[in-house]
């Protein structure tokens, strides 16, 4: 039996060959913020063919980060610290994009992810 990843939330060796890893929880976690700060689902209706979720992201970040963002983050941000809202959310968004590296060879580890999440946090209040 072939596990379909109708969701977009599973790695793709566990779709496809049904193993299991901490790399899967980190593909996973890279697909929930992605989906947090952008509020679309990896199946929303928009990702069709090619584009997903994560390739929409690919071709956003960082030129065109302010367009992905969910609109409703932007909003409740005051407008002297838009851009270093951006800046934060396309940190976070790259973080997202290596935790989901189709090869889980390729992928970070979650040690390394908190590792670079301390890191955004400590220059995000460093300049705050």
């Amino acid at each position: 039996m072939v596990l379909t990843n109708t969701l977009g939330t599973f790695a793709p060796e566990y779709g496809s060959e049904g193993l299991v890893s901490t790399r899967c929880d980190v593909y996973s976690y890279g697909v929930m913020l992605m989906e947090v700060f952008t509020r679309k689902r990896a199946s929303d209706d928009m990702f069709v063919g090619d584009l997903s979720l994560k390739s929409w992201i690919e071709r956003s970040v960082p030129e065109f980060t302010y367009q992905v963002i969910d609109a409703n983050l932007v909003m409740n941000v005051e407008e002297e610290n838009g851009d270093k809202f951006v800046e934060l959310t396309t940190s976070l968004l790259e973080l997202a994009l290596k935790c989901s590296a189709h090869s889980p060879n390729k992928r970070i580890n979650m040690k390394e992810a908190l590792a670079e999440l301390q890191k955004i946090q400590r220059g995000f209040l460093d300049e705050a």
